[in-house]
């Protein structure tokens, strides 16, 4: 008896539901799969290692500071980034000048719908070479949509550099900034006394749960953390007042995250010795040399806090 072996056929209309089934499947997954481009994009590739350049050496500070805020922005489409504006938009990339020793403080805010990071190279292309100490996140750890960042750099050369978003690719597509760094300049000098003289007046002021200080007034309401601008040479005076129910100190600083960069004899009271609340205390100095500078709390820790203002000598 013999066996034959058994012929599978198939019907035109299972055919046609098995192919309607699977280009169902490639849709589905083509769809997901660029919902998730900017992701993808995102993402380093895995045998690309991001490189640092080697730490600069450290040049002398010129005490001057340069507020630079970037935004990173991108098309619809996603084929053209950049920064703060689209190519061909007033603010495109904007270059930042700078003298050797110069202190270049970046705030950096994600603006778009990807992922971002931040970085300072000397190099021309790519995104490798990064110098340390300028970073804001990472390719692997970026800034997310509505996130922010700050850092630094104090160029000790003179030279061209890059600001450009060191997630690979972004670059290439037009995330890139130019750093033109000169001679290191003169230090700025003090005027002779001008006889003119300023008096400011200043309170200590805290929020109930002690998450927000400030002076004169809160975050979001009139008066908050005045700015003052004075003439090199000009005799100023400042009159303070704790407010609070914690202790402070006063002093205008060249750093405001460092308490311990007072300038112009500036003090009033110190965080070993502050103002009580309720007390008061003044001082009298004459302005130095030119520059930003800024009027903190000057116990550590309160000036993160809030109790910091701009302080500018012409």
């Amino acid at each position: 008896m013999s066996h034959e072996t058994p012929i599978y056929r198939t019907s035109s209309a299972r055919t046609a539901k098995m192919m309607a089934i699977m280009l169902g499947i490639c849709i589905v997954g083509g769809g997901l799969f660029f919902s998730f481009w900017d992701f993808w994009m995102s993402l380093p590739p895995g045998n690309q290692m991001h490189k640092q350049s080697a730490a600069p050496a450290q040049a002398a500070a010129t005490g001057k500071e340069i507020d630079v805020e970037l935004n990173f922005m991108e098309s619809p489409d996603f084929t053209k980034l950049a920064f703060n504006a689209l190519p061909g938009e007033p603010g495109h990339n904007p270059d930042v000048q700078a003298n050797v020793g110069d202190k270049i403080e970046f705030a950096v805010k994600n603006m778009g719908m990807s992922f971002h990071a931040f970085g300072v190279t000397p190099e021309d292309e790519g995104f490798e070479g990064v110098i340390p100490g300028t970073e804001i996140n990472s390719a692997s750890n970026p800034l997310k949509p509505g996130q922010s960042g700050k850092s630094e750099f104090v160029p000790a050369k003179e030279g061209t550099y890059y600001y450009i978003c060191t997630v690979p690719g972004h670059r290439a597509l037009g995330m890139e900034g130019k750093i033109i760094v000169g001679p290191k300049g003169e230090a700025a000098k003090a005027a002779a006394p001008t006889g003119v003289s300023q008096s400011f007046e200043l309170k200590f002021m805290e929020s109930a749960d002690f998450t927000k200080l400030a002076f004169n007034a809160l975050p979001g309401e009139t008066g908050h953390n005045p700015d003052f601008k004075v003439k090199s040479g000009d005799s100023v005076t400042f009159k303070v007042t704790n407010g609070g129910k914690s202790f402070h100190a006063f002093a205008v600083v060249s750093d405001a995250d460092d308490p311990n960069t007072i300038v112009f004899n500036s003090a009033i009271r110190s965080a070993n010795n502050p103002l009580k609340p309720g007390e008061s205390g003044e001082v009298t100095f004459t302005a130095g040399a030119p520059g930003s500078y800024h009027y903190i709390c000057s116990v550590p820790g309160h000036s993160a806090l809030g109790m910091n203002g701009n302080f500018v000598v012409e």
